[in-house]
């Protein structure tokens, strides 16, 4: 009988999901709501480790011929099959995931969890229309034909991130399945449920068992034994850059590939030419999800000539934010994840007021969870706010005298994921942008992004690129097959 709680009223299985089946553990682990992290607690989940991962691995090693074997187009009808699944389940799963991460209700329902459902039918129309049959380009040269095939891998781990597990669960799932690939997900230990239910709509969409496996626990227990698995091919890993060398480290004692998305200290620079109306906004948007956002601008690079323009209008920005329940409608923000998550963001906070920083709003823990919006300004060039990302409501503020300026500040990083540019002139804009450290850069706007581009970081932000064909260049071994066409049999 499988274990399963209500929440918000709504039937999550607490097992894992091996072979398409619901398995459970000896022990379990304790999740807790961090909406109200004393007296909320929201379920026991099944605590896997070696053992578990093994017949996880075992079952997506032997359901992927039949899977790879498929091909694109009727792989294709079980994914979409699956994201009608997660586009009829969204309300649900918002309910789950806002109690589970603290993430807000709204922001779930509407705009990121329907992006889980786009992700997995995305991939599956692009291995359809893009690679059926392998074949993807043809060229003649000296009557030789030369053809690039798209092979499935074998088994995929993949490893997501708390923020916002089940979206990001579903942007390596998605062209993994596609690509013809079966999968282990280990979900984050501080929000499992979501992933969780992933498992029921794989098998509500009909996938055969063991194209979709879900391992819970944490990290040292199912993650290490997951990662560095003689039997997994491709190892997809969103998290931190601290435990993404321990996770190289395992999967490079079988030379397994890896994908990461790491952490960031994303730069946000404001050029004296900018709509400040438009930059302040966007610049007061890098506090939503309470800053839980690996792709924040959290550095804020202001020209001084605008400096006190900037700042009123970012004020009169951040002075709307409500931070609150996250199931309440009028709540801009809710609580950090978990206790671990608040000491962090307050040990920053303290160490960059030790280090001679200036506290301009903000900095004082709310209750629970809850922290407000906070940002240092005049912090000391050396200081550890400006270099360590911090994964909470807070920013920096620095200003800058001219381009160059601005861009050596900008790359005064040990992190490259993304980048943000408010101002009026394209040759600027072009300018920085090709001179700043980061894998995507927005220019005049921000968080969009066509998933037929390339996503990854530069430096400790991450290793690889994924997004349209450099997804499949990751999840499928890419072959090259050259042929000398005029020896062919005529007619065949």
């Amino acid at each position: 009988m499988t274990n399963t709680v209500e929440i918000e009223g709504v039937t999550v299985p607490t097992d894992h999901y091996i072979d398409g089946r619901r398995v459970a553990s000896e022990t379990t682990f304790e999740v807790r709501s961090p909406i109200d992290w004393d007296n909320w607690k929201l379920a026991e989940v099944a605590n896997g480790g070696q053992a578990e991962v093994d017949a996880a691995v075992q079952a997506a090693r032997n359901a992927f011929p039949t899977w790879a074997g498929l091909g694109p187009d009727k792989r294709h009808a079980y994914l979409t099959n699956l994201a009608d699944a997660i586009d009829a389940a969204v309300p649900d799963l918002a309910k789950v995931e806002c109690a589970d991460n603290g993430s807000l209700f709204e922001a779930m329902s509407q705009r990121v969890l329907p992006r889980g459902a786009n992700n997995i039918r995305f991939f599956a129309d692009f291995a359809r229309d893009r690679l059926n049959d392998g074949d993807t380009a043809r060229t003649l040269h000296g009557g030789e034909r030369n053809r690039v095939r798209y092979d499935p891998a074998g088994v995929a781990a993949v490893s997501t991130a708390w923020n916002a597990p089940f979206m990001l669960a579903t942007w390596r799932v998605g062209p993994a399945l596609a690509a013809g690939d079966t999968v282990v997900l280990k979900p984050p230990e501080w929000a499992p449920l979501t992933c969780s239910l992933l498992g029921d709509l794989a098998d509500q969409a009909g996938l055969p068992p063991g194209v979709l496996n879900v391992v819970h626990g944490t990290g040292a227990g199912a993650g290490a034994p997951l990662t560095g698995h003689k039997d997994v091919d491709r190892v997809a890993f969103t998290g931190s850059p601290a435990t993404a060398h321990t996770v190289y480290r395992d999967a490079a004692a079988n030379l397994t590939p890896v994908s990461f998305e790491l952490g960031g200290k994303s730069p946000f620079i404001v050029f004296e030419d900018a709509d400040l109306d438009a930059a302040a906004a966007t610049a007061a948007y890098q506090y939503d999800n309470s800053g839980q956002v690996c792709l924040a601008g959290t550095r804020l690079l202001v020209h001084h000539e605008i400096l006190d323009d900037f700042l009123e209008r970012f004020e009169a920005n951040v002075a709307k934010i409500r931070v609150g329940d996250p199931r309440d409608p009028n709540t801009t923000y809710g609580p950090l994840i978990h206790p671990v998550a608040l000491e962090r963001v307050t040990g920053y906070v303290e160490r960059a007021l030790e280090a001679g920083a200036n506290l301009a709003f903000g900095g004082r823990p709310l209750g629970g969870l809850y922290y407000p919006p906070t940002l240092f300004t005049d912090v000391p060039p050396n200081a550890e706010i400006l270099h360590r990302e911090v994964f909470g409501p807070v920013l920096t503020l620095q200003t800058f005298d001219d381009e160059a300026d601005a861009i050596a500040k900008a790359n005064d990083s040990d992190y490259g994921l993304a980048a943000t540019i408010y101002t009026g002139s394209q040759e600027r804009a072009d300018r920085v942008s090709a001179a700043v450290v980061a894998g995507t850069v927005w220019v005049n706007c921000f968080y969009v992004r066509d998933l037929e581009t390339p996503f990854g970081g530069a430096r400790d932000s991450g290793i690889g690129r994924e997004g349209g064909h450099h997804s499949f260049d990751f999840y499928a071994d890419v072959k090259t097959v050259v042929e000398r066409t005029a020896l062919f049999s005529a007619g065949e």
